[in-house]
């Protein structure tokens, strides 16, 4: 006999850091955007361009956290969390996080690259909120530059999702890169996702740059999932905190 969830909603942001600093990295934001993303409350962050360890800015930054940007986000607020590191040079590493109010059972860093040039990385958590039966599967995304290399990472991103019990919910959240706009079509078609602002405003959210949105680059997909108040954060507060504009998102399950 199948055990029956009882209706369930929780609130989701996705940013990309750049870094932690503002954009062309003139000013480190990241003790304000920790502040930022506090006021959001929501209860899984999505995070691309986070930083792991960076030992040339640790010594010469104002202000640089002991911990790494995840934790330092995270702080008292995510008692969760999971970092996939994707890029790697000789200072250290940066890549996508996951912060979760929830338990998260189990994580997995895909590396979805495509040649040497990029690379490129698709942060899993297998996240189990005690008001539910069933685990909620999250995906962290930072797609390519290149429309090829994407095409390629959505198949593989497809792949990934189509092995996961089909009746279960997946949220998909990160910076896509597409601002040709080619991702939703084979993502709905390849995995049964569907992103959550055309459904809402009839066209993916502008989100970069933040301070004068004109590229569609940031996303969030669900699959056995609805979503209400679809959201890109309003720029007065965050436009100066990193490059691209925050969304978020009341998701009911």
């Amino acid at each position: 006999m199948t055990q029956k969830t009882s209706p369930f909603a929780l609130k989701i942001l996705t940013i990309n850091t750049h870094k932690g600093f503002a954009a062309f990295n003139r000013r480190f934001m990241l003790p304000e955007l920790r502040d930022a993303v506090r006021t959001v409350g929501a209860d899984i962050v999505f995070l691309q361009e986070v930083l792991g360890e960076h030992e040339a800015h640790s010594l010469r930054v104002e202000n640089w956290p002991a911990a790494s940007h995840y934790e330092f986000l995270a702080d008292t607020m995510w008692s969760e969390y999971a970092y996939g590191r994707n890029a790697v040079y000789p200072e250290g590493h940066h890549g996508n996080a996951i912060l979760s109010r929830y338990p998260i059972v189990h994580f997995e860093n895909h590396d979805i690259s495509v040649g040497s040039s990029e690379k490129r990385g698709l942060l899993y958590c297998r996240i189990a909120p005690p008001q539910r039966a069933a685990p909620v599967h999250a995906f962290c995304a930072h797609l390519g530059l290149r429309e090829a290399h994407r095409q390629a990472q959505l198949l593989m991103l497809a792949d990934i999702i189509n092995a996961l019990p089909p009746e279960e919910p997946v949220l998909l959240a990160g910076d896509f890169n597409d601002w040709r706009q080619r991702a939703n079509a084979p993502l709905e078609r390849s995995a049964g996702l569907e992103e959550i602002f055309p459904r809402a405003r009839g066209r993916p959210a502008r989100t970069f740059p933040a301070r004068f949105p004109l590229l569609r680059l940031d996303r969030i997909y669900v699959k056995n999932a609805r979503a209400s108040l679809p959201e890109a954060l309003a720029l007065k507060e965050w436009r100066h905190l990193s490059d691209h504009a925050p969304l978020s998102a009341e998701i009911h399950l």
